[in-house]
């Protein structure tokens, strides 16, 4: 097993992966900026190292500060969390070359899909669904011919694209070129490669993605599905496990997502997701790391997804087969913000002057926050997720309610009540959500008193 783990990361992530170590007895070290001295993840790991200024580009993605901290202080293995190098090809790569595990897959399994066409062409080998569009990267003329073919409107999309980076909507065909040229250019400001890619746009679908989570010995078993339909600009918002699927299309996923992951020889944690539309669902990306909303499955589960990341890595089988992996109840994640929504979600970093977290049976916070700690204006808005479990789906949405209420979070602006409106919503209750709920109901979602 492994003894020293140092954790690549920051905030509530770098806080849930030392906690993860030292309840099963490995020593932790954590990596921090100027910025992150006073940070909790500093103060609760073994050892703390600074590897630069605050701007992430000088610290939480300087892999050469990274590595030295990691050889420094005897760490033998990485957890790079989520964000910054956590699908970094690269950094993989780097701390394979010089006998670090990375707490990951392979690096040339994040290479192939982390190329979102590339991804899309090894599911088409393996017979996973796709969403109708190009197979691969596309020229100008080549993009013409596809929307012509598979009819808009279309989304294009960069191949090294996340977080809505480096996609466009193309609804109308003379506006293809100006869009298809604006696609390239964010995503070379923001991945450093152009390249771009088309597809169908499933309008207003739900988003499903399904926990994966493999070992060295080629086993590889599912966790079943969280529905992530959400969001906000294809950013998450809220997420819930299970989704309401009916068990056919259900066990099809399932299917289709270790299918997937077996035909790429996949170890380690990971996620497969999917969009479903009309009873039928279409592989969109393959996230190869821990997810922000991992702990939904961990709920319903009783599994500790971090707890066999470190497991995996170092060496050990799976401790479970697909048969004895069990769904149980149901339950719900909100991300906790700090953003005024109304004044169109903008970032409020600041200087928390109190905080009160509720607590309970089937209730969890993971977070950095603590009374008097300062948000620093550099990395993003997230303080933390709310999570709660129950035995049924209105029961989670209960609790959430409660839990949100009694949440004290003061000294800058938060999403605390957007985020009671929407789990007031009456659509939202009956279940009637897709991508586009946000959008549709803005103005009822705004309309709270602050």
């Amino acid at each position: 097993m492994l003894q020293r783990v140092l954790i690549a990361n920051r905030g509530e992530i770098a806080v849930r992966i030392i906690r993860a170590c030292k309840q099963i007895g490995i020593e932790t070290v954590a990596v921090y900026s100027t910025a992150d001295r006073d940070s909790l993840h500093v103060q609760i790991a073994d050892q703390a190292v600074c590897i630069g200024e605050a701007h992430a580009s000088k610290s939480y993605l300087n892999m050469e500060n990274i590595i030295s901290a990691a050889i420094t202080t005897g760490a033998e293995a990485i957890h790079p969390g989520f964000g910054f190098l956590s699908e970094n090809a690269q950094f993989a790569k780097l701390c394979e070359s010089c006998g670090i595990r990375f707490i990951g897959p392979k690096s040339e399994i994040i290479k192939k899909m982390g190329d979102k066409a590339e991804a899309k062409r090894l599911m088409i080998e393996a017979g996973v669904p796709v969403v109708p569009g190009s197979i691969g990267e596309v020229t100008l003329e080549e993009g013409q011919k596809i929307i012509k073919e598979i009819g808009l409107p279309v989304l294009i999309k960069a191949s090294a694209g996340g977080g809505g980076r480096g996609m466009r909507i193309v609804r109308e065909e003379r506006d293809f070129e100006a869009l298809y040229r604006a696609a390239k250019q964010e995503a070379a400001n923001a991945f450093k490669h152009d390249g771009v890619y088309i597809e169908k746009l499933i309008i207003d679908p739900l988003h499903i993605e399904v926990q994966v989570i493999g070992d060295k010995y080629g086993n590889i078993v599912h966790l079943g599905e969280r529905d992530c339909s959400i969001q906000r600009r294809n950013q998450k918002v809220i997420e819930e496990a299970p989704s309401r699927l009916d068990d056919e299309l259900r066990q099809k996923m399932f299917d289709a997502a270790v299918k997937a992951a077996e035909y790429v020889k996949y170890e380690n944690a990971g996620t497969i997701e999917f969009i479903v539309k009309d009873n039928a669902f279409y592989f969109i990306e393959m996230n190869t790391r821990i997810q922000v909303e991992h702990p939904v499955t961990e709920m319903i589960t009783g599994i500790d997804i971090v707890r066999e990341q470190l497991r995996v890595a170092g060496g050990k089988p799976l401790r479970f087969k697909q048969d004895e992996v069990t769904f149980n109840g149901h339950a719900i994640e909100v991300r906790l913000n700090a953003e005024d929504p109304k004044k169109d979600f903008m970032p409020s970093p600041g200087n928390i002057t109190l905080l009160h977290v509720p607590n309970g049976l089937g209730i969890r916070f993971d977070s950095m926050l603590y009374t008097d700690y300062e948000m620093p204006p550099y990395y993003d808005s997230m303080m933390g997720k709310l999570i709660v479990h129950g035995f049924s789906r209105l029961d989670a949405i209960r609790k959430m309610r409660v839990m949100l209420e009694e949440m004290i979070v003061e000294g800058v602006p938060t999403n605390q009540n957007f985020l009671t409106m929407i789990l007031m919503h009456s659509e939202f209750v009956k279940g009637n959500i897709d991508t586009g709920f946000i959008a549709k109901h803005i103005k009822e979602l705004l309309n709270y008193e602050t």
